[in-house]
């Protein structure tokens, strides 16, 4: 499995862990006011990066170089900025609101940056590009 895949995977059961954490203390407590960032852990953290981690796996050249890593990157600061500063803010801290922001745009860009790598050609394995001759 490409490395890409493999931390995209990790980061997935950690988002699906606190997700399910969070649910736990809602149900609990009785107070779900923080719902959602309940939801957006887990489907921005644990669906769409278990998503994109089978993505690399089946697609193991696109997970090759430098892209995907900062596509791992910029996506998992986002994710993290967004989600943590959701739950403050839906906890009562306003001051939150510019964090949430930020950190939404900050995982759209991440979001773009996989729809750079999807869109790209293909490459094999020597560096040419996706086009092959058809077998005779």
């Amino acid at each position: 499995m490409p490395t890409i895949s493999d931390l995209f995977f990790k980061a997935a059961i950690l988002f699906l862990i606190i997700g399910i954490g969070i649910g736990i203390n809602m149900a609990m407590s009785g107070n779900h006011s923080v719902l959602g960032a309940h939801a957006h852990i887990n489907l921005l953290g644990w669906v769409t990066s278990a998503l994109f981690a089978g993505y690399y796996a089946h697609n193991p050249t696109k997970a090759e170089g430098l892209l995907p890593m900062v596509h791992f990157g910029v996506y998992m600061m986002g994710v993290v900025v967004m989600v943590g500063s959701l739950y403050l803010l839906l906890s009562g801290n306003v001051a939150m609101e510019p964090f949430v922001a930020a950190g939404s745009v900050v995982t759209f860009v991440g979001v773009l940056i996989f729809a750079v790598v999807v869109f790209s050609p293909t490459r094999n394995r020597a560096g040419a590009s996706g086009f092959r001759a058809p077998a005779e």
